[in-house]
């Protein structure tokens, strides 16, 4: 097997990642894609820098195993915690992470009211505070975390009663206030249609996983890695029960 046809691997705390996953499938459909979730250490929004830098090392460590090409850090937290620790032990590899959609959200709404809704590490971690420095402008920004979501997720509740309910406690105060709200976790994209119900239809709600599935073909296109198929999805995950691999794929199909 040519370096072309190793796998791109996809990496998140859990089943969180699939929002990224869709997006990187929907734009590179022939090429081979290892998805690997750290189900059995989620949530790591609620864990120490330390401990979520640890737990991504170790997880990345067994995907190399398999032969990568590229890897994508599909977490905005393990991004925060662990990137750095990541390209000093690859060096040249290409690793690419996610990062709230902070930017995006800036450029449409200069001066209005735009939400960040994330995990605690992420909101506190000087990687988002770096990039809350580079986009402030007369936008005000508001730091939302999110407790408990990632979990409704993990079991498959992401469209759930529970979710709306959880969502509503975090999100009421909000309502109408907001031009626009990025989702800072790859776990909220799953869980559209509740937000949706709780803030309305009018909201502009923005992820970054397109971002990162345009960043990563450029580097493999740069790289001349990119695969003309047949495309293939390998899953993984720590948790190592048949019910968490099935909930992956019905992700990623719904």
């Amino acid at each position: 097997m040519n370096r072309n046809e190793n796998y791109i691997g996809v990496f998140d705390s859990g089943v969180g990642g699939i929002s990224v996953l869709r997006q990187l499938k929907k734009l590179m459909p022939n090429e081979r894609f290892l998805y690997y979730g750290d189900s059995a250490n989620a949530p790591y929004g609620c864990r120490s820098t330390a401990e979520v830098q640890a737990l991504t090392l170790a997880s990345v460590e067994k995907m190399m195993e398999y032969g990568l090409k590229a890897l994508v850090i599909a977490c905005n937290t393990a991004t925060s915690a662990a990137i750095r620790a990541l390209r000093e032990k690859y060096p040249g590899f290409i690793i690419v992470g996610i990062e709230p959609a902070l930017k995006p959200a800036v450029d449409q709404f200069p001066t209005g009211k735009i939400g960040v809704m994330a995990t605690d590490v992420t909101l506190r971690e000087a990687k988002f505070n770096t990039l809350l420095a580079r986009c402030g402008a007369a936008a005000e920004i508001v730091k939302i975390p999110a407790p408990g979501l990632v979990e409704l997720v993990e079991t498959g509740k992401a469209d759930s009663e529970e979710m709306v309910t959880a969502l509503q406690s975090i999100l009421v105060p909000y309502q109408g206030e907001l031009d626009a709200l990025v989702l800072g976790c790859t776990h909220y994209p799953l869980a559209l249609g509740a937000i949706r119900r709780v803030l309305g239809p009018r909201i502009v709600l923005l992820d970054g996983g397109e971002g990162t599935a345009r960043e990563t073909r450029r580097r493999l296109a740069e790289a001349e890695l990119l695969f003309a198929g047949p495309g293939e999805i390998i899953w993984k995950n720590s948790a190592e029960n048949e019910e968490i691999l099935q909930l992956c794929k019905a992700l990623l199909e719904q």
